[in-house]
């Protein structure tokens, strides 16, 4: 009742020709992180021929992986945002870069086999005889062009130059033609694009796994379109990301691991290579499968695709025959658990002993920056134990065991954080976390570590205002582990248990975001 994925030599990874198991119907995707040939000078507007030289340059590349990803049998391929002409633009220098890419909901176009019918297209173009030569569907992040007169109804909120720009994703169906595209609604410091006048829910539809939904990088924390897309009963999701690395709570693929586990959902996550942003991190991931990427810095690989076998989801709430029942643990309160042991999606017959009632706060507590918001944590103590600490609202709660503990002297700290985030974005949190502290000092608790040796048996709890609460267990260099029981009761109650790590623990979240406080 579960997807096998396997892991091939360095630069390729991939799930075709060995032995699987899966429940229903499933399919292969493909993702590929990027390292984006850069414009060394984005502050400089290059004229449309160099612009199209240095586009055709990064299309070079996603023509060689898409012709080894249907090689391997793939029939979906996802490219990473800002994947074409990278990024650091300003409104004016990207404008060599943009093409209008028309709206798949008011015409059927194929770039490839009616060139003629738009100008100023290449990049389109290419894009649709790709998918069309290879028979992949194919998704890509790309600037966009629109002007304000295709939007009447959002005239007052035109740009001073007469049209928008935007951060898009098109999507092309195997024979070429393009079926989607959806402009990014929560930018992320892009001096050269515009948010749309109004949140995009966008899907698509395939015949080897039904409806796909469509979003872009930051998004992913938002309301919009993110959590509509699921609360429609969008199962399936493609990911193009630009993201930058920021343990212990944000590394790319803890956040796409943890959205997939917490909204039941599979995410194809598709991110760009930049040593010097800190940008890596891609997978393909189902609520009973993961397949990841985390690359080392100074790796001189120029990309790594991915390739595994996905289950197909059936929409939350359906009961399509063959496919997997896997509904989100968190729209399902349970009394017996939602068990992931065997990796299934069925009700546990045996629950984990009751973690009632809570335990007073432990006194000696502490403030520390994490992620730029002022925690409150308490250390542990020993080889076992249990303690809890609140911030306002949120209380946390963890039991704990180091089985070896040995010679290490590394320290943890328990967190809770419950406001509003204000750095580099606003967005109001419930956090729970078990981190790994970066030295020896209480005052080191919250900063970044990639590695640990302690190896933690745990059960990790907090009672949340909010039913969107997404689970991580981060182990030594950015490996994921699978939490053995995730459980959700009916007053918010949230419990994560997880033992018999494979690696030291650097995090365990639970990451809530109370999306209707945002605004607040």
């Amino acid at each position: 009742m579960f997807v096998t994925v396997f892991l091939f030599p360095p630069s390729f990874t991939s799930a075709r020709g060995q032995t699987e198991t899966t429940v229903g119907s499933s399919y292969l995707a493909a993702v590929y992180e990027h390292r984006v040939i850069l414009n060394p000078e984005p502050h400089v507007a290059p004229s449309r021929p160099a612009a199209l030289q240095h586009l055709h340059q990064n299309l070079d590349v996603y023509e060689e992986q898409a012709a080894r990803a249907a090689q391997e049998g793939a029939q979906i391929l996802v490219f990473p945002e800002d994947g074409l002409q990278g990024f650091n633009y300003s409104r004016s220098s990207i404008s060599g870069y943009l093409e209008t890419v028309p709206d798949p909901q008011k015409e059927s176009w194929n770039p490839c086999t009616e060139p003629g019918r738009h100008n100023n297209t290449e990049v389109l173009q290419r894009l649709s005889c790709m998918a069309r030569r290879y028979s992949l569907y194919l998704v890509a992040n790309m600037a966009d062009l629109q002007p304000c007169s295709s939007d009447p109804s959002s005239s007052s909120s035109c740009p001073s130059d007469g049209h928008w720009q935007f951060n898009t994703n098109v999507v092309f169906r195997s024979d070429g033609l393009l079926v989607a595209r959806y402009h990014k609604h929560n930018l992320y410091f892009e001096k050269a694009f515009d948010q749309p006048p109004r949140p995009e829910i966008i899907t698509f539809d395939t015949p080897f796994a039904g409806k796909f939904g469509v979003l872009t990088c930051f998004d992913l924390l938002f309301h919009e379109p993110t959590v509509t897309l699921v609360e429609r009963g969008v199962r399936q999701l493609v990911y193009p990301t630009a993201w930058m690395n920021q343990l212990p709570l944000l590394a790319a693929v803890q956040v796409q691991r943890a959205f997939s586990l917490g909204a039941g959902v599979s995410i194809l996550a598709a991110n760009i290579r930049s040593d010097p942003l800190g940008m890596t991190g891609s997978g393909i991931f189902s609520p009973v499968s993961a397949l990841h990427h985390h690359a080392r810095q100074g790796d001189p690989e120029e990309g790594r695709l991915l390739v595994a076998r996905v289950p197909v989801l059936d929409p939350l709430g359906g009961n399509t025959e063959g496919g997997v029942r896997g509904e989100s643990w968190l729209s399902k309160p349970v009394d017996s658990g939602y068990c992931l042991q065997e990796k299934t999606c069925l009700d546990c017959t045996t629950p984990p002993p009751s973690t009632s009632p809570s335990v007073t706060p432990s006194s000696a507590t502490f403030s520390s920056s994490m992620m730029y918001d002022p925690f409150t944590f308490v250390l542990l103590h020993g080889a076992e134990g249990e303690l809890s600490v609140c911030d306002g609202p949120l209380c946390c709660r963890l039991q704990y065991q180091q089985p070896q503990q040995g010679s290490s002297t590394e320290l943890y700290a328990l967190g809770a954080f419950a406001g509003t985030h204000t750095v580099n974005g606003r967005y109001a949190l419930q956090v729970c976390a078990l981190v790994r502290c970066a030295g020896s000092e209480a005052s080191s608790c919250g900063q970044e570590v990639e590695e640990a040796e302690s190896k933690m048996d745990f059960v990790l709890e907090g009672k949340f205002g909010t039913r969107h609460v997404y689970p991580s267990v981060v182990a030594s260099r950015l490996v994921l582990e699978q939490p053995e029981h995730l459980e959700k009761t009916t007053d918010g109650r949230v419990t994560m248990r997880h033992s018999n790590m494979a690696a030291g623990l650097v995090t365990a979240c639970l990451y809530g975001r109370m999306h209707h406080l945002d605004h607040d």
